[in-house]
């Protein structure tokens, strides 16, 4: 199956939670399959596009609905970058200030060459200086003091999702919140 009137193959559509609360942003055809499976419930088409099957012409869904609620503590939070940088609220964990992402690093508490191990309770959010000063050290070692200590979180702030190459579907309108900027 392919999408109709020239439309790219990675067509997006907008994931909503039970609540209705914009979830993520994926792809048409893992969307599609989910509909199918009875995962996912379409809440709203697309006014222009559709997907050409072998001999039936079916609406691209624009926005679906997660049909059944998931345990929160059954979400395993990814260890990554941004979520670390998440979890510390995009702040340098040894100066307090906040930076935009490119002017942030991982920094390790104990050092790895002392046998720090990359996880969440021994990685912090560091600006760049701040690194650079605290260099192979522990923080007593260098006289900083951490802002506060790494712990694995048990839930995530949600994170701004920013969507490029072109304008926002008519169909998200109604269920974008300030939580995600177009």
């Amino acid at each position: 199956m392919a999408p109709t009137k020239g439309e790219p193959m990675s067509a997006a559509v907008l994931v909503l939670d039970v609540d209705y609360r914009p979830l993520r942003v994926e792809d048409w055809k893992r969307a599609f399959c989910d509909v199918l499976i009875g995962k996912q419930e379409v809440v709203e088409y697309s006014r222009d596009r559709t997907i050409q099957g072998v001999s039936q012409t079916f609406p691209m869904p624009s926005v679906v609905r997660v049909i059944r609620r998931f345990k929160r503590d059954r979400i395993r939070i990814k260890f990554s970058r941004l979520n670390i940088y998440a979890r510390d609220g995009f702040l340098c964990q040894y100066c307090g200030r906040r930076y935009p992402t490119e002017d942030l690093t991982f920094d390790h508490v104990v050092p790895r060459s002392r046998g720090g191990r990359t996880c969440w309770e021994n990685i912090v959010t560091a600006c760049t200086s701040c690194n650079a000063q605290k260099a192979d050290r522990t923080p007593g070692e260098a006289g900083m003091t951490l802002v506060r200590a790494p712990r694995k979180p048990h839930w995530l702030p949600a994170v701004t999702v920013r969507m490029s190459g072109g304008p926002m579907p008519e169909e998200w309108k109604p269920y974008w919140s300030t939580a995600l900027e177009a």
